[in-house]
């Protein structure tokens, strides 16, 4: 199909007797969506073993509301790059380890570790901080481009990822964000994805984003864009109120700005520069 239906997925998946089924956030949305407001979900999806999604953090309330609707289908996500020859970890469930928001397992042959982005010192699990990789499968160099080059891998062969990642006990890879969208207020560093799983688990939230917008006493301060349901009637002080119930003093959410919707890549990205063109115009 030219673009993405989730009524025609499902009857494909049928049709077809798709057993596994990779996609993108905005993908496994749709899906979830369809799958909520069919009238048969038990006839529909037989087939279906298993969904894989990567590109993308995926929200923890989408998953939970894949399994709400789909219980029998095994989700998994993963990670890559182009850097990394598009591997780089991949999901892994058993019956007795089920870590669904995790991106995974380490791919063969692939080391990582978790540096410290500020004094490049390995941090230990459950601390988090910038994904390292090496291996057989990391890009030798970027063609013509020398300075990007060592930039991006040390002198011992380590890709920066720029991603903001923590292992956990057991090797499961969790992401967090990307360094260059962290915000910094007052000395702290803020990642958005924290704050936008936040909103996003208030039931009248459907999407949200959070950038961060120049300031000159904090330096920055975190903005929220946010997209709600039908005649919902949340304002700028409840929705800051709500974060600021679950979060530091420092993390709080400054500004609030109700849209229509999110700018994303067809992957499901947030197109954060599109977001603070939106904002720098505003205040124009």
């Amino acid at each position: 199909m030219r673009r993405f239906d989730g009524n025609e997925a499902v009857k494909l998946i049928d049709y077809y007797g798709v057993t596994h089924f990779p996609l993108v956030p905005p993908i496994l949305t749709t899906l979830v969506m369809t799958a909520k407001g069919a009238s048969n979900t038990e006839n529909s999806f037989k087939s279906l073993k298993q969904v894989s999604c990567g590109a993308a953090p995926t929200s923890r309330k989408i998953i939970e509301d894949f399994f709400q609707v789909l219980p029998h289908v095994d989700f998994i996500q993963g990670y890559g790059m182009t850097e990394t020859t598009a591997v780089g970890t991949r999901g892994f469930n058993t019956q007795q380890c089920h870590k669904y928001c995790s991106i995974g397992l380490l791919a063969p042959n692939m080391q990582a570790k978790v540096m410290d982005w500020n004094s490049c010192s390995p941090l230990p699990p459950e601390y988090y901080g910038e994904l390292w990789l090496k291996g057989p499968a990391i890009m030798q160099r970027y063609l013509n481009n020398d300075v990007a080059t060592k930039m991006a891998i040390d002198k011992d062969g380590w890709l920066r990822t720029g991603d903001i990642v923590c292992f956990d006990e057991d090797g499961y890879l969790y992401v967090s964000d990307r360094i260059k969208e962290i915000i910094k207020y007052n000395g702290y560093q803020i990642a958005p994805a924290d704050l936008e799983a936040i909103l996003i688990s208030h039931p009248h939230i459907l999407d949200a984003a959070v950038i961060g917008e120049t300031d000159e006493v904090y330096g920055e301060i975190p903005v929220a864009f946010v997209v709600t349901g039908h005649g919902s009637t949340l304002n700028q002080e409840y929705v800051m109120g709500f974060v600021a119930m679950q979060v530091a003093p420092y993390k709080k959410i400054r500004k609030v700005v109700f849209t229509k919707s999110i700018p994303k890549s067809a992957t499901g990205k947030i197109l954060r520069r599109e977001l603070k063109r939106l904002l720098s115009s505003s205040r124009l």
